[in-house]
């Protein structure tokens, strides 16, 4: 028996709901987020703009690490995500979506990630499981430590260190100083976001710095993180011999961090914030990245 117009249309209107359900817990705007510091690993790696095939290698896995990472994320968070008031309308843990659909999401990004990898570099093959293994399990470290901010940006530093990688097939100082920059800077943002819940994780015994130390020193270890990149980015531009106008991503994180001073001391909303945050550190990261390109290519 066929079925009538009307059902089809209700089935196309559903499945499209379900996949913006699907978009919507995986945010796919981090993956926009991590993409360019990715880029800039791969700037310094070539001393310039690295060939075109190598670039779609990389977003793609960028691509699938991101996903993965945040599939899992949901997945392994969906009973903590239901008794925290801040996410309990998440998607999957309002039960609205099939956790199977996270499983599956995950996998997929990470055969995204092999394909990537093999179509890279050897070395990436061989360092695949630290980056798939980091970015599925990270989650769990939020039961255990308050490294946990630490943990995540080291998870999210591994896309400029990887790209540095898929291009000059090794590592240098410089790489390991973006690495550990934006390890900082990812664990910086990090504990501000933990802010919002401060509360919730005590109550459920969950570990954060925020959880640990309490809001004020939360907030003094997010501004001396930042800092702390300021002082890394720098050194790894003196390490790869970036152009002078690498100076000005420089100068970028530097104004970043005074506006974080201004936000941390000023709007006691944490949740106005962090909202701040986020888009002053997406603003940072893309100046970072065209600065960053623009000092190599003209030396």
């Amino acid at each position: 028996m066929r079925s009538s117009p009307t059902t089809g249309r209700a089935k196309d209107r559903f499945a499209l709901n379900r996949a913006a359900a699907f978009f919507k817990e995986i945010r796919i705007e981090h993956t926009l987020f991590a993409l360019p510091f990715a880029y800039t690993g791969a700037i310094f790696a070539a001393g310039g703009i690295p060939r075109l095939h190598a670039l779609i290698w990389i977003t793609l896995a960028v691509l699938g690490a991101r996903t993965a990472a945040m599939a899992a994320n949901r997945y392994l968070d969906r009973e903590i995500d239901a008794r925290n008031p801040r996410t309990a309308n998440r998607e999957l843990a309002a039960g609205r979506l099939d956790p199977a659909v996270m499983l599956w999401a995950c996998g997929a990004g990470l055969v995204l990630l092999t394909i990537s990898a093999w179509e890279l570099n050897p070395l990436c093959v061989k360092l695949l499981p630290v980056a798939a293994l980091g970015a599925i399990f990270y989650p769990l470290c939020k039961r255990y430590t308050w490294l946990t901010h630490f943990v995540l940006g080291a998870v999210d530093a591994l896309a400029p260190l990887g790209a540095f990688i898929a291009i000059r097939g090794g590592i240098d100082l410089s790489a390991v100083l973006l690495f550990l920059a934006v390890t900082v800077w990812v664990a910086g943002f990090d504990v501000i976001y933990a802010l919002m819940d401060f509360a919730v994780d005590r109550a459920q015994t969950l570990s954060s710095l925020p959880a640990r130390f309490g809001e004020r020193t939360a907030r003094s270890w997010a501004t001396g993180l930042h800092a702390l990149m300021i002082v890394l980015l720098t050194a790894a531009g003196l390490a790869g011999h970036a152009g002078k106008l690498y100076v000005l991503g420089v100068l970028a994180a530097g104004v970043l961090l005074l506006a974080e001073i201004r936000a941390l001391e000023r709007e006691p909303d944490i949740f106005a914030l962090n909202d701040l945050v986020f888009k002053a550190n997406m603003a940072f990261s893309v100046v970072f990245f065209a600065t960053t390109a623009v000092a190599f290519s003209l030396g």
